[in-house]
């Protein structure tokens, strides 16, 4: 019985390497779950797959995680921001106004006045600048003609950037594969709902939602969400507005078209969203 379980977790080794998947150790149970789990997939159009999974105990809690990946080899120049400057609207709203797919919610926002609290550019203008520099919002979202990048945030990778649309928000989850060191507060470290984007190597974007705040989902802390983005493939990432804010959009998949679950309502339904300043899409 040994010999034929030692030789199954091999196995999973070798179709981890051949699937060109993070390889997993064998005593890490959270990794091996995640990389043979057997997601509930759906081709929403080519290059655009929507990965569905529940875990009755992966970090030793309930979680439920959806994520799409979309390959920008065909979908490049189909992917976009959305904003207002001021005025809230849910991620449902600003993707239907946009003629959007797939959506996320993006990043952080003045909840009283509306816009986004960090600098964000669409099709060229400026919709908001930084309130205040924050040490959290330390990784930008760009789009530049053909070109889709998470980098760490710099001046000329933000303000003095010159594609077309540009999100700063953070933290960096990771950069080149490896994830970045992150300071223990209550924001990174407790478990919530979270969004994050992230690019694997064969440039392919990702978009997750992990939902939180329920007893059937119980939310992820950062270096959680990290390690997940680095187990289906990312070698960059960053998170975004996560909480009541998390939310997944995609065009006919529900009666409104979210898919996860956001918890504004403190319900286990699809009607819980808040409303945000921003969100990023595909066409």
């Amino acid at each position: 019985m040994l010999r034929r379980y030692t030789l199954t977790l091999n196995l999973i080794l070798v179709l981890c390497t051949w699937i060109n998947l993070p390889s997993a150790h064998a005593q890490d149970a959270d990794s091996l779950q995640i990389v043979t789990n057997k997601w509930n997939k759906k081709t929403i159009r080519k290059g655009v797959v929507w990965n569905q999974g529940h875990f009755d105990n992966l970090f030793n809690a309930v979680q439920e995680i959806n994520w799409v990946e979309i390959d920008l080899k065909k979908n490049k120049k189909k992917v976009f921001i959305a904003a207002d400057a001021k005025q809230l609207k849910t991620t449902a709203t600003f993707a239907a106004e946009n003629d959007a797919l797939v959506a996320i919610n993006g990043g952080f926002f003045d909840m009283k006045n509306g816009g986004s609290v960090d600098f964000i550019k669409v099709g060229g203008t400026v919709i908001n600048e930084t309130n205040a520099p924050s040490s959290r919002a330390n990784a930008v979202f760009s789009i530049q003609k053909n070109k889709v990048q998470i980098s760490s945030a710099n001046k000329e990778n933000t303000e003095n950037s010159p594609a077309h649309d540009v999100m700063l928000s953070g933290p960096l989850l990771l950069s080149e594969g490896k994830r970045i060191p992150l300071s223990s507060n209550p924001f990174n470290s407790n478990r919530h709902p979270r969004t994050a984007l992230g690019i694997t190597k064969n440039n392919k974007l990702i978009l997750i939602v992990v939902d939180g705040r329920n007893s059937l989902a119980n939310g992820m802390s950062l270096d959680e969400l990290a390690k997940v983005l680095h187990w289906i493939g990312a070698q960059e990432a960053m998170n975004l507005d996560g909480g009541g804010s998390s939310t997944l959009y995609i065009k006919g998949e529900s009666a409104n078209d979210i898919v996860n679950y956001p918890s504004d309502n403190k319900k286990f339904d699809h009607e819980g969203q808040r409303k945000v300043a921003n969100i990023i899409y595909l066409k």
